[in-house]
C-alpha cells in the first residue's frame, strides 16, 4: 500500500521537475531600466551567446578596444600612443599564451567561449552603426582573444602591473570589502553576504558589468569585468561569494648580471637568453604603418622587462599554467552547496583573490586563494624587492597546494571580513595565525579600513538585512579615532590663532566623511600633508590590533602642519569650514551629486577615491571605489540589493552611464530582480534569439 501512495507522489515530483527543465524554451534578454541584462537560455551555450550580445550592446566600443590591446596590435590599429602597451603584451607573451590556453580548454567550455564570441560578432554585424569605425578592424573576435584579455587583466595588470614594474610594488593597489555573516549573528537566522569591490572608475580594464544569467539549472546574479564571460563574483539561490584583492606575492622580479657576450650569470655559469624577434606595426598620421622591431629575451626566470648597462630585470609570474580560471569561475557560480563550491576552489585555477563565501545552509568561508610560489628563503619584505637572480636558491618552481593556504570555515565568532588585509585578521579571536605559515605567505598588518570593518561586525550582533546595508555605507574615519585627540591636546600647547580655530572645528566634527560633514576636509588635508601614517607614536601590534598604530610621534610638527594646511584651505575656499560633499563630487556627464565616503587610508569603510587635480570649480570628482555592490540574505525566497555605481553601460546610444549615482549619493542600493515575475514586471526592452 505504501508503494501505491508513494508512486503518484514521485511521478508528480518528476513531472514538476520536467516542467521546470522545459520552462526556458528560448533564449532571450530582458533589460531593466538600469541597463542590466536578465538573460534566459535553455542551455549554457546559448546563454553565453546572449551574454556576448548583451556585453556588446552595453560596452561594444570598449570591448573591441580591450581585445585589440590584448592582441598586442593596438598601435597597428590606433597609433603610436599604444606602442608601450603592445611592447608589454608581446614581451610577456599574452597572445601566444591565449592561443595555447584555448587548445587546453574542455570541449564543453570551448563551445561556450566560441558561443560568447559568436554573440559579440553577430551583434557587431547587425548593429554596425553603433560601433565606431576605427574599432571595427578588431572584428571578428575569437575565443583566443577572450583568454588573452583574461591574462592581461588578471596576471599582467592585477598581479604584475606594467605601470609599476620594475618596482617594489607589482600588483595594482585596489580596495574592496567583503563580509560573510553566519545565522548565529543575524536577526533572521539566515546567512548574509556583502560583495563590495572597489576598482578605478575608468572605462578600461577595471569596468564591472552587472548581469543576471538563468538556465533550467542555475539562477546566477552578479558582475564580471567587461570582456569576460560569466560571473566573477555574485550569488545564486544557494550560495554566493565575494572577492577582494589579497595580499599575495604571485610575481617576482629578478636582477640579472650580464656578461660581455650577451649572456647572464646563473649558479656561477654563463647562460644564454632565448631570443625572439618580433615587429610591431605602428599606424602613422597618413594611415600608413611603420615597423617597430622588438627583441624579446627570456631567461630561466621569465621575460626580461628592463635592461640597463650590465644589469637586466626578469619577471616571473605564477599561475600561467592555470588555464581554467574562467571555467572555475563559471562552476563556482553554478555550485549548489559548500561541498561543490570547495571542489572548485580546490582546482586552484584562480591566480589571486580572497574568497569570502556564504550559503543557504548557514555556512561561511574565507579562503586565501591564489598561486603562491614555494620559496626556500626570505620573508614577505624580502620578496617585495627585486631579488637576486644569479642563484637557483631564489628561483621558485613549485606552487603551494590548496591545503597549504589559509582557510577558515564556520568560525565560532559567526563572522568573516576582508578589506584587503592579510588572512590572519579575517575574524577575532584569530582563527589562523601567521606563525603557522611561511613568512612570505602574507604580511602582518591590519589597515584602518579593515579595523573598522571588523569593529562594525563585532559590535553589531543580530544584524538585520537593512542594518547590514546601512553599515555598508559607514563613513567614520578610523584614523581620526587614533590621532585626533592627541592633535587637539597638542594644539593646547603649541597653538596660535589659526590652529585654535581649527581646533574648534575639529572638536565639533563627527569624524565622518558624510557629504554634509564639516571638519573632514581639514582633517584629511592635514593627515596627507603631515603624512601621519609614517609618524605614529606606537606601531601596529597584532597583540593589540584594535588600538594600534596610534598617537603622534612629533606633536609640535603636527600642529605646525595643521596651521599651514588651514591657511591654504582658507586661501582656496575662503573658509576652513567646508562640507565634504561640497568639495568631493559624484559627477558623470549631467549627473552631479555631493559624495559621502572617501579614501581607504583614512579608515573609511565606504570607499571613494577622487581626482588628485581638482576641477576648474576647485572640486574633486570620484574616480575610484564603490563599483559593484551586492548585499545578499540567503532566505527563501532570496533577498538581495545591488548597485553598479557608475552605471551599466558606456555606449553612447544608451542612457545608463552615471544614472545610478543618485543611489550612491543617498547611501542606497537597488532591489535585485532575481525571479522571473519581477524581471518581467520591471523590464523595458526584450530581445528574442533564434539560432
Amino acid at each position: 500500500m505504501r508503494r501505491l501512495y508513494i508512486f503518484p507522489f514521485v511521478l508528480l515530483l518528476l513531472l514538476s521537475l520536467s516542467c521546470f527543465q522545459s520552462d526556458i524554451e528560448k533564449t532571450e534578454i530582458l533589460w531593466d531600466e538600469w541597463g542590466v541584462p536578465h538573460i534566459y537560455a535553455p542551455n549554457n551555450t546559448d546563454l553565453f551567446y546572449a551574454t556576448g550580445w548583451a556585453q556588446m550592446e552595453s560596452h561594444g566600443n570598449l570591448i573591441l578596444q580591450l581585445y585589440g590591446e590584448s592582441r598586442g596590435r593596438a598601435a597597428e590599429y590606433w597609433g603610436e600612443q599604444h606602442l608601450d602597451s603592445d611592447r608589454w603584451v608581446r614581451t610577456v607573451g599574452i597572445p601566444e599564451r591565449g592561443n595555447e590556453w584555448y587548445t587546453l580548454q574542455t570541449d564543453s567550455f570551448k563551445r561556450m567561449l566560441q558561443s560568447f564570441t559568436d554573440g559579440i560578432n553577430d551583434y557587431a554585424r547587425k548593429h554596425s552603426d553603433r560601433i565606431d569605425e576605427v574599432l571595427k578592424q578588431v572584428l571578428p573576435v575569437t575565443p583566443e582573444d577572450i583568454l588573452s584579455h583574461t591574462q592581461r587583466v588578471i596576471h599582467f595588470t592585477f598581479i604584475a602591473n606594467p605601470a609599476i614594474v620594475p618596482a617594489v610594488q607589482r600588483h595594482i593597489t585596489a580596495g574592496s570589502n567583503s563580509w560573510a555573516i553566519a545565522p548565529s549573528r543575524t536577526e533572521s537566522g539566515n546567512a548574509m553576504l556583502l560583495i563590495n569591490p572597489h576598482l578605478p572608475w575608468s572605462e578600461d580594464l577595471f569596468r564591472f558589468y552587472e548581469l543576471h544569467l538563468v538556465t533550467p539549472d542555475v539562477n546566477l546574479y552578479g558582475a564580471t569585468l567587461v570582456g569576460l564571460p560569466g560571473v566573477a563574483l555574485g550569488f545564486n539561490e544557494y550560495l554566493g561569494w565575494a572577492h577582494t584583492v589579497n595580499t599575495i606575492d604571485a610575481a617576482d622580479q629578478y636582477i640579472l648580471s650580464l656578461t660581455d657576450d650577451g649572456g647572464y650569470i646563473f649558479d656561477s655559469e654563463v647562460r644564454r637568453f632565448e631570443e625572439m624577434y618580433d615587429t610591431i606595426l605602428v599606424k602613422v598620421q597618413n594611415g600608413d604603418h611603420r615597423r617597430e622591431p622588438i627583441t624579446i629575451r627570456q631567461s630561466i626566470h621569465g621575460p626580461v622587462i628592463a635592461h640597463h648597462k650590465n644589469r637586466a630585470v626578469a619577471l616571473r609570474v605564477a599561475g600561467l599554467d592555470a588555464h581554467f580560471m574562467l571555467d572555475q569561475w563559471w562552476n563556482m557560480g553554478i555550485a549548489q552547496d559548500l561541498d561543490e563550491f570547495k571542489i572548485q576552489l580546490q582546482r586552484m585555477q584562480l591566480p589571486m583573490f580572497t574568497v569570502i563565501y556564504a550559503d543557504r545552509d548557514g555556512n561561511i568561508l574565507h579562503f586565501f586563494a591564489g598561486q603562491v610560489p614555494v620559496r626556500e628563503q626570505g620573508d614577505w619584505n624580502f620578496w617585495q624587492g627585486i631579488v637576486p637572480g644569479d642563484t637557483s636558491a631564489t628561483l621558485w618552481t613549485e606552487i603551494h597546494t590548496f591545503n597549504d593556504l589559509p582557510l577558515v570555515v564556520n568560525p565560532s565568532t559567526g563572522w568573516l571580513q576582508n578589506s584587503n588585509d592579510p588572512p590572519w585578521t579575517t575574524t577575532f579571536p584569530l582563527e589562523i595565525h601567521p606563525d603557522d605559515y611561511p613568512p612570505y605567505m602574507a604580511p602582518v598588518n591590519f589597515g584602518f579600513r579593515a579595523q573598522r570593518s571588523a569593529r562594525l561586525l563585532m559590535e553589531n550582533d543580530g544584524l538585520s538585512f537593512n542594518e547590514m546595508v546601512k553599515l555598508k555605507h559607514d563613513t567614520r574615519m578610523k584614523l581620526a579615532d587614533r590621532v585626533l585627540d592627541d592633535l587637539l591636546d597638542a594644539i593646547e600647547c603649541y597653538g596660535g590663532e589659526m590652529v585654535n580655530r581649527a581646533s574648534e572645528l575639529l572638536s565639533e566634527w563627527d569624524r565622518t566623511a558624510d557629504a554634509e560633514s564639516c571638519g573632514s576636509v581639514l582633517f584629511t588635508q592635514w593627515a596627507g600633508s603631515y603624512n601621519v601614517w609614517q609618524n605614529f607614536e606606537s606601531p601596529f601590534d597584532l597583540e593589540n590590533p584594535f588600538d594600534t598604530p596610534s598617537g603622534l610621534a612629533d606633536p609640535q610638527n603636527a600642529v605646525m602642519e595643521l596651521e599651514r594646511v588651514a591657511e591654504k584651505l582658507e586661501g582656496l575656499y575662503g573658509s576652513i569650514d567646508i562640507n565634504w560633499g561640497e568639495l568631493n563630487r559624484l559627477r558623470i556627464d549631467e549627473y552631479d551629486f555631493p559624495a559621502s565616503g572617501g579614501p581607504a587610508r583614512y579608515g573609511i569603510f565606504h570607499v571613494l577615491g577622487f581626482d588628485q587635480i581638482p576641477s576648474e570649480e576647485k572640486r574633486h570628482n570620484a574616480n575610484f571605489g564603490e563599483s559593484f555592490i551586492a548585499a545578499v540574505e540567503f532566505s527563501e525566497p532570496l533577498r538581495a540589493q545591488v548597485l553598479t555605481s557608475y552605471g551599466n553601460a558606456t555606449q553612447g546610444h544608451l542612457p545608463h552611464r552615471g544614472n545610478q549615482l543618485e543611489f550612491l549619493a543617498n547611501k542606497q542600493l537597488r532591489n535585485a530582480l532575481i525571479y522571473r515575475e519581477d524581471v518581467e514586471e520591471n523590464s523595458v526592452k526584450k530581445i528574442d534569439f533564434k539560432r
